[in-house]
């Protein structure tokens, strides 16, 4: 398993440390090291040959993310903070920064894939070399009274906890971004190879019980009014910029569904010709289609038929009965790409890896809506759903089943809010009223992708459990569906 330890201490609230607090160090510390160690235990399966690949433009090879990771705390912190502090290497400078302008040049993104040179070694050197310079820094007895040099700023111990923090929060997020990106450079094998059998992996195809689909989805309804939403800088934990500052809206009376959309909902979407129906997609959703000719999820395929079994009808696929017909007792099953290898899409887990475009058109279908990252988060807070779920930390690396008894059981509250699978908003990714991005190179991090992207919430099998909070703002392009993404239904009352 994939587990991040639990008995670390987590890190002070940020702004609330006290300066030379050794043991607010030895916390940094021993989340530092347990943070850089999940990298490094997320590539264990991986043979050297894995580490350069990259399928397209969206993906940066695995060894890219190890180095840009490392050159983050390097470039935003040691540089900011030791006195005439050295480079580990000045080419790293370039072939790592992702898009901080004002952090210098930076190799194109699309190219990543072209890195040989430095190799796997030569990263993995680089890395050991940064830890151990972040470790002399951290470590208790080291900690001194330092003044930013460049960018950004106040007092020397604060600037230096919120930089680390933020740069864990940075690592964390690439973590999740190197999970999805080995999935798609693994599917892109046309021998479907597994990436990993975690210690508690699905079936083979030969042994699956049974499948069923999840119990209906009850709705949930929430009265109007204003709500407070999103989060100030000096409150008590990290989050980042874009979720601040707190502010208010209004909301009127709607209902969420109680689980997530499930697989079983969507073959019916892809069984009813959501595909081919223009009515039901935004016209450059519609677009894409055409383009790109999706007819189903990305990782979806159907199976070779078994000439000795009878084709049946797709049935209505919320009854259990069909459900088992079309999962596999009959008739070519729908498959799924995973990381553990191929196997049967299974009718009760939620639908993953669907674009905006996807998610919005299942919802017309479906009679519904997309709910307003203003609702999601109205709705997650009013329920006190606690932020627990299928997250990187269990190492299955792949969504659970609603099954009866659990997840997507219940008629009264939320289920599944967190983990699994990344929602879908309705929301545009644009700043709060009153936003001011950070100063500095730092103010690049989130502020200047406020345009043409949508909002998602929630947390995914891919996320850490402690990466993720109620006000957690994540954000992609409507097309984008490589990630762990899925929906859940919204309607007016």
């Amino acid at each position: 398993m994939l587990t991040t330890p639990s008995a670390e201490p987590a890190p002070p609230p940020v702004g609330s440390a006290r300066r030379g607090d050794n043991a607010d160090a030895a916390a940094l510390l021993a989340r530092f090291r347990e943070v850089r160690g999940l990298s490094e235990r997320l590539c264990k399966p991986l043979e050297v040959e894995d580490y350069v690949i990259q399928t397209m433009e969206d993906v940066s090879p695995a060894k890219w993310h190890l180095g840009h990771t490392t050159w983050f705390y390097e470039r935003f912190i040691l540089q900011e903070v030791v006195e005439g502090y050295r480079p580990v290497s000045e080419p790293y400078y370039y072939l790592f920064n992702s898009y901080y302008n004002a952090a210098g040049p930076m190799h194109c993104r699309p190219s990543r894939g072209l890195l040989s040179r430095p190799t796997v070694a030569e990263v993995y050197g680089y890395r050991r070399e940064i830890d151990r310079r972040m470790a002399g820094l951290l470590a208790p007895q080291n900690r001194r009274e330092r003044a930013p040099r460049a960018s950004g700023g106040g007092g020397s111990s604060d600037m230096l906890r919120d930089r680390l923090i933020l740069g864990l929060n940075h690592e964390q997020q690439h973590q999740e971004l190197m999970v999805t990106d080995l999935k798609h450079i693994f599917s892109s094998n046309p021998l479907l190879p597994a990436y990993h059998r975690p210690e508690h992996a699905p079936p083979t195809p030969g042994t699956l019980a049974p499948q069923v689909a999840p119990p209906p989805a009850a709705w949930v309804p929430f009265e109007e009014g204003l709500r407070d939403m999103g989060r100030d800088l000096d409150g008590a934990g990290f989050c980042y910029d874009n979720e601040t500052p707190r502010h208010r809206v209004y909301l009127r009376a709607f209902a969420l569904a109680s689980r997530p959309v499930s697989n079983a909902e969507y073959v019916r979407f892809v069984e009813d010709g959501g595909y081919e129906r223009h009515e039901l997609w935004l016209s450059a959703g519609w677009a894409t289609v055409q383009k790109e000719g999706w007819r189903q999820p990305i990782y979806w395929f159907r199976d070779e038929p078994d000439p000795a079994r009878p084709a049946t009808p797709p049935g209505d696929l919320s009854d259990p009965a069909a459900t088992r017909e079309r999962a596999g007792a009959s008739g070519p099953r729908w498959m799924q790409y995973t990381l553990s290898g191929p196997m049967p899409v299974d009718p009760a887990e939620p639908v993953c890896h669907l674009s905006y475009f996807e998610a919005d058109a299942f919802a017309r279908w479906a009679g519904g809506r997309l709910p307003t990252e203003s609702e999601w988060e109205a709705a997650a807070a009013e329920s006190g759903v606690a932020v627990a779920g299928n997250f990187v930390d269990a190492g299955l690396l792949h969504p659970e089943p609603m099954r009866a008894g659990g997840v997507g059981d219940s008629r009264e509250a939320l289920e599944g809010m967190f983990g699994d699978v990344w929602e879908w908003t309705a929301s545009q990714y644009t700043p709060y009223p009153g936003f001011r991005a950070l100063p500095g190179a730092l103010g690049e991090y989130n502020g200047k992708f406020m345009c043409n992207q949508f909002v998602l919430r929630g947390g995914s099998c891919a996320t850490s459990q402690n990466h993720t909070r109620v006000t957690y703002r994540n954000f992609f392009p409507p097309h984008a569906r490589w990630q762990f993404t899925g929906l859940r239904l919204a309607k007016d009352l």
